[in-house]
């Protein structure tokens, strides 16, 4: 249920309206907008009177959400939420460009690409330091030797660090990283998501490859029913009955969860092509759909790079297609 409050309404006044609403059992989660603020009541509603909370003075109007998403529903939150990493800046009308290698592999490997995408203009550096892989068989990370090399990466360059958890265990080596992000395979690990909710962390939440958009939404849920509200979501592709891609890459999600949620929506054009050749198209297409960021993998050897070297841009490549993408961005913008 929402609550849409009246303009001007003191503080006092709202603070009673909450009291009251708490002691019915219900959890408040308060929007303030420019003119207006708005309260999301979370729990069993059935409780509230929607005439008598109608009827009152500094009230404007009272509606029933029928989604099962409830934090994450832009009628709750009607503004774009910002996640703020840093001085970088995700959502309503900030742009966010994160790259880097799929995984990390070396010292020298994990400095020279920094370098190579932060004069190109990206914001946030990414590798993997834990990798799930469908064969037990492949490089599955430096795990938290990894993690170590992200942070001299950071040091050298500043850009703040973005990395893959894959279990609550892992969460005291995740201490010193930006952003921590769920792949897609974890998508509905709940009691992740849970643990990751209690964090005060920026969170990028990549949708499984065969999830609808409620599911990622209530992925979202999960993580912001627990207390941290600084989720990011991220388009990835999905399985479809296509064989010359890796995945299908669902721009049509961009907008759809634009309507949907406040939540800042970014593309993964690597992941979702599974083809370097690919890749600068469908950045190009995510950036003039309304998407918030782009995350791209970047290996300064990609023949040699020990995951996923076929979707990875080579730097020259990734700094071509980052001045594309801030065209139309430019375009898009007048």
């Amino acid at each position: 249920m929402i609550v849409v409050m009246k303009p001007g309404v003191t503080k006092e006044s709202r603070d009673q309206l909450i009291h009251w609403l708490k002691n019915l059992g219900l959890d408040i989660h308060i929007s303030e907008g420019a003119y207006q603020t708005v309260l999301g009541l979370v729990g069993d509603t059935t409780k509230v009177d929607m005439d008598l909370v109608s009827s009152l003075e500094i009230v404007d109007s009272v509606k029933r959400v029928t989604e099962p998403f409830k934090c994450c529903n832009r009628k709750f939150h009607p503004e774009d939420t910002v996640v703020e990493i840093g001085d970088v800046k995700v959502g309503k009308g900030h742009f966010c460009m994160i790259a880097g290698p799929c995984s990390v592999e070396s010292e020298e490997q994990i400095v020279a690409v920094a370098k190579a995408v932060k004069a190109s203009g990206a914001d946030m550096l990414r590798g993997g330091a834990f990798k799930p892989r469908t064969s037990p068989y492949d490089f599955d990370g430096l795990k938290a030797t990894g993690l170590e090399l992200l942070k001299i990466a950071r040091a050298e360059t500043g850009l703040p660090i973005v990395s893959e958890i894959m279990s609550t265990e892992a969460l005291p080596l995740f201490e010193d990283v930006d952003v921590l992000q769920v792949g897609a395979r974890n998508m509905q690990n709940f009691d992740l998501l849970r643990e990751l909710g209690k964090t005060n962390k920026p969170i990028l939440l990549k949708r499984g490859l065969a999830n609808t958009l409620k599911e990622l939404l209530m992925s979202a849920e999960y993580i912001m029913a627990s207390g941290n509200e600084r989720v990011i979501l991220c388009e990835r592709g999905i399985r479809t009955f296509d064989d010359y891609t890796r995945n299908t890459l669902d721009l049509a999600a961009v907008p759809m969860l634009h309507e949907l949620t406040h939540l800042p929506v970014i593309v993964d054009p690597s992941h979702a092509t599974g083809v370097n050749r690919l890749v600068p198209p469908m950045a190009m297409a995510a950036a003039a759909c309304g998407a918030d960021g782009l995350i791209i993998e970047v290996h300064n050897d990609p023949i040699h790079a020990l995951c996923d070297g076929a979707q990875s841009l080579r730097p020259e490549q990734y700094e071509e297609v980052a001045e594309k993408v801030r065209e139309i961005r430019r375009v898009i913008a007048k």
